[in-house]
Protein backbone atom coordinates (compact mmCIF):
# COMPACT_ATOMS: atom_id res chain seq x y z
CA UNK A 1 0.00 0.00 0.00
CA UNK A 2 1.17 3.19 -1.00
CA UNK A 3 1.25 6.34 1.44
CA UNK A 4 -2.06 8.84 1.05
CA UNK A 5 -0.84 12.31 -0.20
CA UNK A 6 -2.70 14.98 1.07
CA UNK A 7 -4.47 16.92 -1.46
CA UNK A 8 -7.26 19.38 -1.72
CA UNK A 9 -9.95 17.27 -3.49
CA UNK A 10 -9.84 15.38 0.22
CA UNK A 11 -11.45 18.71 2.02
CA UNK A 12 -14.96 19.73 2.02
CA UNK A 13 -14.23 23.14 3.60
CA UNK A 14 -14.50 23.02 7.13
CA UNK A 15 -11.35 23.56 8.30
CA UNK A 16 -11.49 22.19 11.38
CA UNK A 17 -12.82 19.01 10.19
CA UNK A 18 -10.69 19.20 7.17
CA UNK A 19 -7.04 19.44 10.00
CA UNK A 20 -8.53 16.24 11.51
CA UNK A 21 -9.31 14.23 8.21
CA UNK A 22 -5.72 15.53 7.30
CA UNK A 23 -4.27 13.88 11.02
CA UNK A 24 -6.46 10.89 10.04
CA UNK A 25 -4.43 10.71 7.04
CA UNK A 26 -0.71 11.17 8.60
CA UNK A 27 -2.32 8.37 11.08
CA UNK A 28 -2.92 5.95 8.16
CA UNK A 29 0.79 6.55 6.90
CA UNK A 30 2.01 6.19 10.63
CA UNK A 31 0.60 3.24 10.37
CA UNK A 32 2.10 1.80 6.99
CA UNK A 33 5.57 2.98 7.95
CA UNK A 34 5.30 1.21 11.30
CA UNK A 35 4.32 -2.21 9.63
CA UNK A 36 7.03 -2.07 7.31
CA UNK A 37 9.51 -1.61 10.73
CA UNK A 38 8.35 -4.74 11.59
CA UNK A 39 8.03 -3.40 15.24
CA UNK A 40 4.47 -4.37 16.79
CA UNK A 41 4.68 -2.59 20.07
CA UNK A 42 5.36 0.02 17.68
CA UNK A 43 2.41 -0.81 15.35
CA UNK A 44 0.01 -1.76 18.25
CA UNK A 45 0.56 2.01 19.39
CA UNK A 46 -0.15 3.62 16.01
CA UNK A 47 -3.18 1.40 15.82
CA UNK A 48 -4.34 2.41 19.31
CA UNK A 49 -3.54 6.07 18.37
CA UNK A 50 -5.16 5.58 15.00
CA UNK A 51 -8.80 4.25 16.52
CA UNK A 52 -8.26 6.53 19.31
CA UNK A 53 -7.98 9.66 17.27
CA UNK A 54 -10.43 8.30 14.20
CA UNK A 55 -13.43 7.63 16.95
CA UNK A 56 -12.96 10.91 18.50
CA UNK A 57 -13.39 12.65 15.14
CA UNK A 58 -16.33 10.95 14.99
CA UNK A 59 -17.96 12.05 17.84
CA UNK A 60 -16.87 15.42 17.29
CA UNK A 61 -18.14 15.25 13.74
CA UNK A 62 -21.83 13.82 15.34
CA UNK A 63 -21.78 16.93 17.78
CA UNK A 64 -21.32 19.60 15.01
CA UNK A 65 -23.97 17.79 12.27
CA UNK A 66 -26.44 17.41 16.00
CA UNK A 67 -25.79 21.43 16.12
CA UNK A 68 -26.32 22.33 12.79
CA UNK A 69 -29.60 20.34 12.47
CA UNK A 70 -28.59 18.14 9.82
CA UNK A 71 -31.20 15.75 9.34
CA UNK A 72 -29.60 12.56 8.03
CA UNK A 73 -27.37 12.57 11.16
CA UNK A 74 -29.02 9.19 12.11
CA UNK A 75 -27.78 7.58 8.65
CA UNK A 76 -24.21 9.35 9.28
CA UNK A 77 -23.97 7.84 13.26
CA UNK A 78 -24.95 4.19 12.12
CA UNK A 79 -21.92 4.33 9.13
CA UNK A 80 -19.74 5.22 11.69
CA UNK A 81 -20.78 2.64 13.95
CA UNK A 82 -20.76 0.10 10.83
CA UNK A 83 -17.21 1.55 10.63
CA UNK A 84 -16.31 1.02 14.50
CA UNK A 85 -17.74 -2.63 14.57
CA UNK A 86 -14.91 -3.11 11.26
CA UNK A 87 -12.10 -1.39 12.80
CA UNK A 88 -12.83 -3.00 16.62
CA UNK A 89 -12.77 -7.01 14.99
CA UNK A 90 -9.32 -5.85 13.26
CA UNK A 91 -8.22 -4.53 16.87
CA UNK A 92 -9.01 -7.77 18.17
CA UNK A 93 -7.47 -9.39 15.79
CA UNK A 94 -4.22 -7.90 15.99
CA UNK A 95 -4.43 -8.50 19.72
CA UNK A 96 -4.69 -11.94 19.00
CA UNK A 97 -1.20 -11.91 17.39
CA UNK A 98 -2.89 -11.68 13.70
CA UNK A 99 -0.90 -9.29 11.18
CA UNK A 100 -3.65 -6.73 10.61
CA UNK A 101 -1.64 -3.54 10.01
CA UNK A 102 -1.66 -3.34 6.10
CA UNK A 103 -5.46 -4.75 6.36
CA UNK A 104 -6.05 -2.06 8.64
CA UNK A 105 -4.34 0.66 6.45
CA UNK A 106 -6.13 0.18 3.44
CA UNK A 107 -9.84 -0.27 4.89
CA UNK A 108 -8.92 2.89 6.43
CA UNK A 109 -7.29 4.79 3.07
CA UNK A 110 -10.34 3.29 1.33
CA UNK A 111 -13.19 3.76 4.04
CA UNK A 112 -11.89 7.29 4.39
CA UNK A 113 -11.56 8.87 1.13
CA UNK A 114 -14.94 7.38 -0.06
CA UNK A 115 -16.66 9.10 3.07
CA UNK A 116 -15.24 12.17 2.77
CA UNK A 117 -15.82 12.55 -0.75
CA UNK A 118 -19.70 11.08 -0.46
CA UNK A 119 -20.64 11.09 3.14
CA UNK A 120 -18.90 14.08 4.60
CA UNK A 121 -20.01 16.34 1.50
CA UNK A 122 -23.49 15.65 2.37
CA UNK A 123 -23.68 17.72 5.35
CA UNK A 124 -20.91 20.13 4.44
CA UNK A 125 -22.63 22.91 2.98
CA UNK A 126 -25.37 23.23 5.70
CA UNK A 127 -22.57 22.98 8.90
CA UNK A 128 -20.78 26.27 7.09
CA UNK A 129 -23.76 28.04 6.71
CA UNK A 130 -24.69 27.23 10.48
CA UNK A 131 -21.36 28.16 11.81
CA UNK A 132 -21.71 31.31 12.82
CA UNK A 133 -25.25 30.74 14.60
CA UNK A 134 -23.74 27.99 16.69
CA UNK A 135 -20.69 30.09 17.42
CA UNK A 136 -23.01 32.51 18.70
CA UNK A 137 -25.29 30.24 20.69
CA UNK A 138 -21.96 29.19 22.66
CA UNK A 139 -20.73 32.56 23.17
CA UNK A 140 -17.88 31.79 19.95
CA UNK A 141 -16.60 29.13 22.38
CA UNK A 142 -18.06 25.74 20.55
CA UNK A 143 -15.14 24.69 18.94
CA UNK A 144 -13.03 25.19 21.35
CA UNK A 145 -14.84 23.49 24.13
CA UNK A 146 -15.91 20.71 21.65
CA UNK A 147 -12.37 20.02 20.86
CA UNK A 148 -11.01 19.89 24.18
CA UNK A 149 -14.24 17.42 25.22
CA UNK A 150 -13.73 14.95 22.20
CA UNK A 151 -9.66 15.18 22.10
CA UNK A 152 -6.84 14.12 24.62
CA UNK A 153 -4.11 16.75 24.67
CA UNK A 154 -0.76 15.67 22.83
Amino acid sequence: MALIEWTAQLEIGIPVIDGQHHRIVDYINDLHVAEQSGDDALTGRVIDDLIDYTYSHFAFEEALMEEAGYDALVIHKNTHQAFRDRVDALKARFQRGESVAGELASLLQTWLIQHIMSDDTSYAGLVKQNMPRIEQQHSGNWLKAAIARFFKAD
